[in-house]
């Protein structure tokens, strides 16, 4: 498990293009027939992925976390990008289609991973935090979840919001997770953007298309800086950073986050004139 390091407020500042990249980006997430993943020092969040193309892969620990099992103390969110696809855990099957999710607990010792067809794999998205009390193991069909309608066609920001593990929904220990959809002819997220000290935040964007890109804003407002990404590439941002950005086209989005609560509307807003 690679382990990645954040950089402070005070180091951003002197970051060249490709430290930025090497610091916050994970580009290389998804592989067909494997499992990656990548422990961040910020919240101890792990971020990983599951291609299951051909027999199917089975989560393992790392040295890193220290456990005889990876949710021994340690909760886990699932979201699929990919075609049709089954998680097993603890002998339980879950079937999820393209953007259906699963919630696993603390304490499940097995988990595993594999696509209805090889040729079309599932393709699981991986977001876990430490856990200090257990919730139940939980499918969520994403067609099922309320949805909120944000921004507006003037604005190319108008956007759909599907929570899938949340307060007032599947409920967690501190993951709270969901995704955005952007409507065709809007490009902006986020937007106006903000912090939140009380939490770092994830992104993963993906249905972008191949020769289209988004470029992610970060950083304080006084001070931002952009990232440009690709199809199913992650980017991180600690609680000092805004996390916003606008791509060439349309696109979708996983956001999750771990810290002191998990209220989706506790943010720090900034005004777009603020921003320099």
């Amino acid at each position: 498990m690679k382990i990645l390091q954040m950089a402070d407020v005070i180091r951003y500042r002197t970051m060249s293009t490709e430290e930025l990249r090497e610091t916050f980006l994970v580009a290389d997430l998804f592989q067909p027939g494997h499992i990656e993943l990548r422990y961040v020092d910020l919240d101890r969040t792990v971020i990983g992925s599951a291609v299951p193309s051909g027999p199917p892969l089975r989560l393992p620990t790392d040295d890193a976390l220290k456990a005889s099992y990876f949710t021994e103390r340690r909760e886990l969110g699932i979201l699929n990008i990919g075609g049709a696809g089954q998680v097993t855990v603890n002998g339980v099957p879950f079937e999820l289609k393209k953007l259906d999710a699963l919630y696993v607990g603390r304490g499940n010792e097995e988990v595993n991973f594999s696509s209805a067809d090889g040729t079309q794999p599932a393709e699981f998205y991986l977001l876990s935090y430490p856990a200090h009390s257990v919730y139940p193991t939980k499918l969520i069909r994403s067609g099922e979840q309320a949805r909120v309608t944000l921004g507006a066609a003037e604005t190319a920001n108008l956007r759909e919001i599907t929570k899938l593990i949340h307060l007032e929904g599947t409920r967690s220990c501190q993951l709270v997770m969901g995704f955005t959809q952007l409507a065709s002819g809007s490009v902006w997220n986020t937007m106006p953007p903000h912090t939140h000290m009380r939490r770092s935040e994830v992104y993963l964007y993906f249905d972008v298309d191949a020769n289209q890109r988004v470029i992610h804003l970060m950083g304080p407002g006084h001070e931002t800086r952009n990232i440009v990404i690709a199809n199913k590439q992650v980017v991180v941002s600690p609680g000092w950073s805004i996390h916003a950005g606008v791509g060439t086209k349309n696109y979708t989005f996983c956001w999750g986050m771990g810290g002191e609560n998990q209220v989706y509307s506790d943010m720090d807003a900034l005004a777009i004139a603020e921003l320099l």
